[in-house]
């Protein structure tokens, strides 16, 4: 492999962006100021954007010979990032993200990791932080393990092998081994590449001190739409891949069915259907939602006692958002599976 022999291969960087306007040329900074020696280019996929990102892009381009741009005209974040690697040239591909950030040694940190390992792709830690102080509340929840149930990217896991990473280092050539990202997949595509790569027997590898500082959705709305597609399409690789899917995917929809439940049983013990032993037995399925609510209680008020009340109450409201939107979402994808369902969180205000 000719990378092995050149201890700073040329990096091909490849980023969707769709609606990103507020943050888009902070994340091309970003990824232009890398402090690598090596060649680099940077291919974005522009969407159909209707807020301006195009137009930045397109300005950014024209200022820089390292920027280049391909249509996206679907939108799709799997076929944007498929078009942007084929257009791409270096052994060396770092998909990036439109909502991120990376820090400076990123590259020559992964690159560094990519050769000492031997692995196929080389991940890190995924960093929220927020502007405003819903996205702040966001963040929180990104970076607890009570948020997104503890993946190894959102925490201080040890370094070693992984089933997934967070964007991605690659070498080209386990890439294309491995066929690129799957475009009948909108949400997911990362964790179903990665399953792809290591059925090859290929590594995927995790270093945390890969540090990508990611900017979550800003309001509710969107952080609810966000989520149930993820949810949606969490599920519809259940149903392809089955068991495969960690157990931490079902916690969600287990909650939801848990609420659902007691909804109906409240229902049925105020108008008299329930009632008496039978009525007594039934109330026990109020349990996982009280355990539920004491824990995200917990967790918000007691969990980081530096941050001030207001951000703490915005917890109890974002926290119990994406686990019900997540988990409606899987229960959605997986009885009608994922057809017609995309993440309308960057299309919409």
């Amino acid at each position: 492999m000719a990378e092995q022999d050149d201890p700073h291969p040329a990096v091909s960087y490849v980023m969707p962006v769709l609606n990103e306007a507020g943050y888009i040329e902070t994340a091309i900074r970003s990824v232009l100021d890398q402090d690598y020696v090596g060649d680099k280019e940077l291919v974005v996929a522009l969407g159909p954007s209707n807020d301006g990102t195009t137009e930045v892009v397109t300005a950014l381009a024209a200022a820089d010979p390292r920027i280049r741009t391909v249509p996206n005209p679907d939108a799709d974040i799997p076929a944007g990032l498929n078009r942007a690697i084929r257009a791409s040239a270096n052994p060396i591909v770092v998909r990036v993200d439109a909502h991120s950030e990376l820090e400076p040694g990123y590259t020559a940190a992964a690159v560094a990791t990519l050769r000492r390992t031997g692995a196929a792709n080389v991940g890190g830690v995924m960093f929220a932080r927020g502007k405003t102080a819903f996205q702040k509340a966001v963040a929180r929840a990104y970076n607890s393990p009570f948020g997104l149930g503890g993946a190894r990217y959102h925490g201080g896991a040890k370094e070693g092998a992984a089933e997934s990473a967070y964007l991605g280092v690659f070498r080209r050539e386990a890439l294309e081994r491995a066929g690129l990202f799957d475009e009948t997949i909108r949400r997911g595509e990362d964790w179903e590449l990665n399953l792809r790569i290591r059925w090859g027997g290929d590594t995927v590898w995790f270093d945390p001190e890969l540090k990508v500082t990611y900017w979550p959705r800003e309001n509710w709305p969107k952080l609810a739409r966000q989520f149930f597609a993820t949810g949606v399409w969490r599920a519809e690789l259940v149903r392809r891949y089955g068991g495969r899917n960690p157990w931490r995917f079902f916690a969600p929809p287990l909650l939801v069915l848990s609420l659902a439940a007691s909804v109906v049983i409240g229902i049925l013990q105020l108008t008299g259907v329930l009632h008496g032993r039978l009525g007594l037995v039934a109330s026990a399925v109020y349990l996982a939602p009280i355990l539920y609510l004491l824990l995200v209680l917990w967790v918000a008020l007691t969990q980081d006692a530096v941050k001030p009340w207001r951000d703490r109450w915005l917890f109890l409201v974002v926290l119990p958002t994406m686990h019900v939107s997540w988990g409606a979402g899987f229960i959605v994808g997986l009885i009608r599976g994922a057809r017609g369902i995309n993440d309308t969180s960057r299309t919409e205000i």
